[in-house]
């Protein structure tokens, strides 16, 4: 397939051209001017996703795309809140609609596990443990109300044009390597504990970038991409009991096993973080 690629020039970029390279796929990267441009890409266009017109043009003629641009979070010096929200939502819709008037089938979307408030949810609820696709949405903050809104849009998209596949990958933390296991979580803070200790490896992924791109379901999906299990040594189970005691656990959480279920994943993308 001919890939466009969008936020090119960003470090998980370079992460999936690689594994789209290998796979045998043809990459155009598209990031805004003054990005560089990823190893391994047929083509890479300067574009300012803001402008519909020109976000159509560079979604041409390809067979699919990869939509990774976005301000990656609040809190970064001179960028507000109000900007974070109107650029992640604004060049999320044009490249959804852009390619549903192309005629493009294939989507894969950077989303995150803080759609539904997650680390960044100060009042986040959860249903359950394992936490899965029908976690409601407590998001607060302007990044992950973005991905919400973000994935809204792909439901809206899918309805509109018809036998399009459009993946929201909800990815969790994108280190290059598991992350040494910690011993107290009470020294990051709680935002981490909000997050569940997870993470997710840039290569898996990546991984899950290409397979979303082959999947065969319809419509729009979302899905946890996380690994299977936390960045802390202490048992989940004990984790769960300390920081959230009223929520069920309902899958299994033994040892240091995950909090995020993946299992969706695996059934529609056949997608493993550990293949």
């Amino acid at each position: 397939m001919f890939i466009a690629l969008t936020g090119g020039g960003g470090n998980f970029a370079r992460e999936v051209v690689a594994r789209l390279h290998t796979m045998g796929h043809s990459v155009r990267g598209i990031d805004r001017p003054g990005k560089p441009a990823p190893a391994d890409v047929r083509e890479h266009l300067a574009v300012d996703l803001q402008d519909y017109a020109a976000a159509k043009a560079a979604l041409a003629g390809v067979d699919a795309v990869v939509h990774l641009a976005a301000i990656p979070g609040t809190g970064q010096p001179g960028i507000s809140d109000e900007t974070v929200y109107t650029n992640n939502t604004t060049i999320s819709y044009h490249v959804l609609t852009a390619a549903g008037e192309l005629g493009v089938k294939r989507l894969a979307l950077a989303s995150s596990i803080n759609a539904i408030g997650g680390a960044f949810g100060k009042k986040t609820a959860y249903r359950h443990f394992q936490v899965d696709e029908t976690q409601p949405c407590f998001a607060e903050d302007a990044y992950s109300l973005s991905k919400w809104v973000m994935e809204q849009q792909a439901d809206a998209t899918a309805r509109r044009f018809n036998g399009m596949t459009i993946a929201s990958l909800r990815f969790h933390a994108l280190p290059e390597a598991d992350p040494p296991p910690q011993e107290d979580e009470g020294e990051i803070g709680a935002p981490v504990a909000r997050g569940l200790w997870g993470y997710c490896r840039a290569d898996a992924a990546a991984r899950a970038v290409e397979l979303a791109l082959r999947a065969t379901f319809a419509g729009h999906e979302v899905f946890f991409i996380a690994a299977p299990r936390t960045c802390f040594r202490a048992a989940s189970s004990d984790l769960a009991a300390r920081h959230f005691p009223d929520v069920p656990i309902t899958g299994a959480l033994t040892g240091n096993a995950g909090f995020f279920s993946c299992a969706k994943a695996e059934r529609l993308l056949g997608w493993r973080h550990d293949d």
